[in-house]
């Protein structure tokens, strides 16, 4: 492993896309979104939310109708017809062990476009399938556990120990960017290792990895064109995206309990303050 670097504001800062005068909803990025289940149909509205709040010009929800109903209910504004994208998130609130084969199809067909992906949750079984940019966002459990399907002999508690060896070995064993979530976040990728700031204790909650997922993937939608050109620019956005959602945790927290949804309240404040820091 080489030189870990840190991500500070002032690197995040230059990776937030700023709309100008010109632009309209297809030109700021459009995030397709595969997630939730009828059993997690929440998932998909944080995801969604989080997106939107995140600065994507538009969001298509591809799900269950229990999950679509719950999104629009809360997220009018997001397209359920198929179409086109330039970034996907796939898998938060899905059971990879329990897909079923209309949905297991429509997935290989998203997945066979070759534009940027986030495989979040039940996504992660599909890292076989994959055919571009793809950026991956384990905990510790999730890891080891996918580790161990492709042969590694490794427990959660090994990657709990070690996060930065493992998520290096899975960077380079799965050919794929890792963000490693934790209290401390960690990012690898071909050519960058970087570590996160800690963040607050109480992120660890139910929902805030979806939020997360949902700001990564309008990230990518919204830098689409420089992940085609320069790969690396991948895991700036994946860090990007975790130092947002670090600092979202925060505001939403105030040194106390926080919500998913909460966090991602905070976020377009939190990405204001990074964007007009020190001007």
């Amino acid at each position: 492993m080489g030189q870990w670097q840190s991500w500070t504001d002032q690197d995040a800062r230059m990776f937030i896309s700023v709309p100008v005068d010109y632009d309209d909803k297809y030109s700021r990025g459009v995030l397709g979104v595969i997630a939730g289940s009828t059993k997690f149909p929440g998932a998909a509205v944080m995801v969604c939310d989080a997106a939107m709040r995140t600065g994507v010009g538009m969001v298509r929800y591809l799900g269950p109708k229990k999950a679509e109903n719950l999104v629009l209910t809360h997220r009018p504004e997001v397209v359920t017809e198929d179409g086109q994208v330039q970034a996907w998130v796939i898998g938060s609130g899905i059971d990879g062990r329990r897909i079923g084969w209309r949905r297991e199809l429509r997935i290989r067909a998203k997945l066979d476009q070759r534009i940027p992906v986030v495989l979040d949750a039940g996504g992660l079984s599909l890292i076989p399938r994959l055919r571009g940019p793809v950026l991956i966002t384990p905990h510790y459990r999730e890891l080891a556990s996918l580790l161990s399907t492709f042969g590694a002999s490794v427990t959660a508690e090994d990657v709990r120990n070690e996060p930065q060896k493992w998520a290096h070995f899975a960077a380079d064993s799965l050919q794929v960017s890792v963000l490693l979530k934790g209290n401390v976040s960690y990012v690898v990728s071909k050519d960058r290792e970087i570590e996160l700031p800690q963040a607050t204790p109480w992120l660890a909650s139910a929902g805030t990895g979806d939020v997360l997922a949902g700001i990564l993937g309008a990230l990518l939608a919204t830098h689409s064109h420089e992940i085609a050109d320069q790969p690396e620019f991948l895991s700036a956005l994946a860090a990007t995206g975790s130092l947002i959602h670090s600092k979202a945790a925060e505001m939403a927290s105030v040194g106390g309990p926080l919500t998913a949804m909460g966090v991602a309240h905070a976020i377009p404040k939190v990405m204001s303050d990074l964007l007009h820091k020190g001007n």
